[in-house]
């Protein structure tokens, strides 16, 4: 008669066990490593959503607090439109120093022309002289030097672009003639003015 033999492996238990404790100990590796990037992505949003929300909240302060200002400004007398703005502008800008002109004029001035007045209206300077006529010398000559003068002078130049003759005539001053002259100086913001106009 035949006997039967079996064989059984008895280590075939604990080799299962050791690898289903492998499995979970690297779900536990896992799901910690999970748990921890969750936690720092989640800690790193909040940080930075605390720092927004303190720029909003400063920002929204900082508006709130110009606004009471300008409602402050309004309601004294320190208060600056924007058309006074505009005029302090328009001021700053477009003034003349007079004290400065007046000394670059004297200067320009030769000893054979003297200044008899000045006139300052609608942005023109007129300049009225006079200078002795001369036999030796072309009626002329002496008033377009002087012209050329002021021209080339950047004190009076840098103010005034356009500076022209207007019109002379011929006088007698104790039995002297004399050529009375008017010379205009027009202010940049007179030109540019009539410019547009044009």
């Amino acid at each position: 008669m035949n006997q039967l033999f079996f064989k059984i492996n008895l280590n075939k238990y604990g080799e299962l066990k050791q690898a289903v404790r492998k499995e979970q100990r690297t779900f536990r590796t896992t799901a910690l490593v999970f748990i921890v990037l969750t936690a720092v992505i989640y800690g790193v949003v909040l940080y930075y959503n605390g720092i927004m929300a303190r720029k909003v909240d400063n920002r929204s302060q900082l508006l709130a607090d110009i606004k009471q200002e300008i409602k402050s400004y309004k309601e004294n007398d320190q208060y600056l439109s924007s058309k006074d703005l505009t005029n302090i502008a328009e001021i700053s800008t477009d003034r003349i120093f007079w004290s400065k002109k007046l000394v670059a004029l004297s200067e320009k001035t030769s000893d054979k022309i003297a200044i008899t007045n000045f006139s300052f209206k609608s942005d023109v300077l007129s300049i009225f002289g006079i200078t002795r006529l001369d036999k030796n010398e072309k009626e002329f000559d002496l008033i377009n030097e002087f012209i050329e003068n002021l021209k080339s002078n950047s004190q009076i130049s840098g103010d005034f672009d356009e500076i022209y003759f207007v019109k002379s005539m011929r006088d007698y001053e104790k039995d002297v003639e004399i050529i009375r002259f008017q010379i205009d100086c027009v202010h940049e913001g007179a030109v540019t003015t009539k410019r547009r106009r044009q």
